[in-house]
């Protein structure tokens, strides 16, 4: 008989919860691993952080090659944690909440983002270059330098995005980004030593026909001096296939590389 008041007062808080839409919302947890490392600057949750010379920095630079993880003050799981000053919990791969802004447009889920020149901060990927990884929802605003937030699967790598405004336009620039990335995919890799291979080839085939075409233009030259014109033509076209071997190679090495 005792039990009832209890059940009508159980029923009366749960019609009372519902009719004011309250809800207890979860936090949001990152599903990676953390490790406990020292960074320095304003960190704040969400920041993706970068190693340098002088340690552990906030990513200041846009594609920038050292990205090493984002900052999660709730992650799923945290190893080595240390509650020293300016230390916080780090995660490298995974699912993680990330700070980014609109200053490359705004973000949906599938875009990839990498860094940005806010402290910190990620924005979308929209040239060949190093990312941290795919977005998992999306974020729009018009003032590009709002910050908000998103679900990213971090991933961080040299990419080279199916579509892209800026495909091939700066290869010196593509080569150096990749070579300073710490995080090559097997695929990119391949390319670039692809690339070299067929540059050196090309670069020996090259000149290897070239001295043999100028030594034996040279010798026919010195026992027939009447036919100079007739070798003198000889050498010009294989000066020209020289040039057409070495051009061809590096063109060959160009395609490999933005395709």
């Amino acid at each position: 008989m005792n039990s009832l008041p209890v059940k009508l007062v159980l029923l009366t808080f749960i019609v009372w919860l519902f009719s004011t839409g309250t809800v207890f919302a979860q936090e949001k947890v990152s599903s990676g691993i953390a490790n406990s490392i020292p960074v320095a600057g304003d960190v704040h949750d969400g920041d993706i952080v970068s190693s340098s010379s002088k340690g552990y920095v906030l990513s200041a630079s846009a594609y920038d090659p050292t990205a090493y993880g984002v900052v999660s003050k709730n992650p799923a799981v945290s190893f080595e944690k240390i509650n020293a000053p300016n230390t916080y919990p780090v995660i490298t791969s995974g699912k993680v909440y990330v700070r980014v802004n609109t200053g490359n447009g705004p973000i949906k889920a599938g875009d990839q983002v990498t860094t940005s020149t806010t402290a910190g901060v990620g924005q979308k990927a929209t040239v060949d270059g190093f990312i941290i990884g795919s977005a998992l929802s999306s974020y729009e605003n018009s003032d590009p330098k709002a910050v908000g937030t998103i679900l990213l699967n971090l991933k961080p790598q040299y990419n080279i995005p199916i579509v892209g405004g800026s495909r091939g336009v700066n290869l010196l620039k593509n080569v150096k980004m990749a070579a300073a990335s710490p995080f090559l995919t097997p695929l990119t890799s391949l390319r670039y030593l692809l690339a070299v291979l067929v540059t050196t080839l090309c670069f020996a085939l090259g000149f290897w026909n070239y001295g043999r075409s100028v030594k034996t233009g040279i010798e026919s030259l010195g026992r027939n001096p009447l036919a100079s014109k007739t070798i003198g033509s000889g050498i010009v076209f294989n000066v020209l296939l020289t040039t057409l071997i070495i051009g061809g190679g590096l063109f060959l090495a160009y395609l490999i590389l933005v395709l």
